[in-house]
């Protein structure tokens, strides 16, 4: 009958029994129990809530009469739907935690990318190359032929840029993913970097070695944080210059020779801790391979002579170690937000993989074969890079929030130049201890600006 009274004044009950809140959220319960019995039994509610002396008879009450009880309660429940999206929109605007562990698996994010992502067709690989290699005679010839001042520069960007290219698809045979023919890849590999001055097993060795423990603060190999005592240990001067454009955009054939401060080896010597015993022979041919390139370079010199030399090579080489630096650096600093390190039972294989950014770079993402696309490439080296779009658009659901959507780029990526000068003037060290840690910054360093 109550329940009867309070649906006819407007105040609809709970049903008797409905699905129990996901959020967590469960109402409280009135403290007093309120039994409805006679109205003559008025002194039974001591509640002053409820006055029912205003209902004269609950027989024969039309469904017409108002009736509307004074109490204190709201007249409508809010819905859990409503509370649900107001948890929602409270939740986002926290701070999203980019070092807890993720809610899904490597396994997951492998089972949601398209099984042709995976194939390797050595043919397709092979085109980019001799497309590659055909623009790099072009351009040469070109700028020879044209020889005036003004098309000298645009020839030494455009130049340094297909170097970098060049590299790209050799860094594809290092990984596997040009083709699955070893011998193809290690050829293929030589060529390719060897025109450029890198040591094709050395850095394909290292370079395998970054990817297996990314995000390691003592196990990464390329562009590992330093901790708070080795960079106190560095002299003023390399401090500056590790941190002030553009020099460390020329730091790679420095790397490839010392490695970076910490560590000691090169990826020329056989015998670094870089490589275990059965690798010293591939070091040894990658390094004869360098020497004959660097040999030719000086025959060449002599023939055109050392100024032409310069011209159409030397300049355009240090313009593919600018955009080795620039985009590998920025694969894995200048977000927003910033990017947790890992040590001991924290770090491991994915976590440290997510740590890893994409970055639009505009025209050039197919000129430098999609190498900007690099959150899936890290997690899957195996992945050819004529796929990476697709598979990182299969992966994005499940990624969630841990996947950092890139900022749009115009015709040319002028805007990450901002990306790189704020990092480098923040992002100088890290703790000596801590399981998870986070970039610190020295604001004695030139130009330094309060970190975050």
């Amino acid at each position: 009958m109550a329940s009867w009274v309070l649906s006819e004044c407007g105040i609809r009950p709970l049903p008797p029994i409905y699905p129990k809140p996901r959020t967590g959220f469960i109402s409280k319960p009135i403290k007093n129990s309120l039994k409805f019995g006679s109205l003559h039994e008025k002194n039974k509610f001591s509640d002053p809530r409820f006055n029912l002396s205003s209902i004269p008879s609950l027989n024969g009450l039309s469904k017409d009469r108002k009736c509307v009880p004074r109490v204190s309660a709201p007249s409508k429940i809010p819905s859990l739907d409503a509370y649900e999206e107001k948890e929602r929109i409270k939740g986002e605007n926290h701070e999203f935690d980019y070092g807890a562990p993720p809610p899904f698996r490597l396994a997951d994010i492998k089972a949601a990318i398209p099984k042709h992502c995976w194939v390797k067709n050595p043919w397709r690989s092979m085109s980019y190359v001799l497309r590659d290699v055909a623009i790099v005679f072009g351009l040469a010839a070109a700028a020879v032929y044209l020889n005036n001042w003004y098309t000298w520069p645009l020839y030494w960007v455009a130049q340094g840029t297909m170097f970098w290219a060049l590299f790209v698809l050799g860094h594809d045979c290092g990984h596997g993913s040009f083709s699955n023919n070893p011998k193809l890849n290690s050829v293929v590999g030589h060529i390719l970097h060897s025109s450029i001055l890198v040591p094709y097993h050395g850095w394909r060795i290292s370079h395998r070695t970054h990817h297996q423990n990314h995000g390691h603060v003592e196990n990464d190999e390329s562009w590992h944080p330093l901790t708070e005592k080795i960079y106190k240990s560095l002299d003023n001067i390399t401090r500056n210059l590790r941190f002030s454009v553009p020099f460390p955009m020329l730091a790679f054939p420095f790397y490839l020779w010392n490695r970076s401060p910490g560590k000691t080896g090169s990826h020329f010597d056989p015998n670094s801790d870089l490589f275990v015993p059965n690798e010293r022979k591939n070091v040894i041919t990658s390094t004869i391979c360098w020497t004959a390139m660097a040999a030719l370079l000086v025959g060449l010199s002599f023939v055109i002579g050392p100024i032409q030399m310069i011209k159409l090579y030397g300049l355009p080489y240090w313009g593919f170690v600018m955009w080795l630096d620039l985009v590998t650096y920025l694969h894995h600093h200048g977000h927003e937000d910033k990017l947790p390190w890992y040590r001991g039972k924290e770090w491991s294989y994915l976590r440290g993989g997510l740590t890893t950014l994409d970055r639009d770079y505009g025209w050039i993402n197919n000129i430098h074969h999609d190498i900007g696309t690099h959150v899936i490439h890290h997690l899957f080296p195996q992945i050819p890079h004529y796929h990476l779009i697709e598979a990182t658009n299969a992966a994005k659901p499940v990624l969630g929030k841990y996947y950092r959507e890139p900022k749009n780029s115009g015709p040319f990526p002028f805007h990450l130049m901002g990306d790189l000068v704020r990092s480098l003037k923040q992002d100088h060290y890290v703790s000596d201890t801590g399981d998870v840690v986070y970039y610190q910054t020295d604001h004695e360093v030139g130009g330094s600006v309060k970190s975050k």
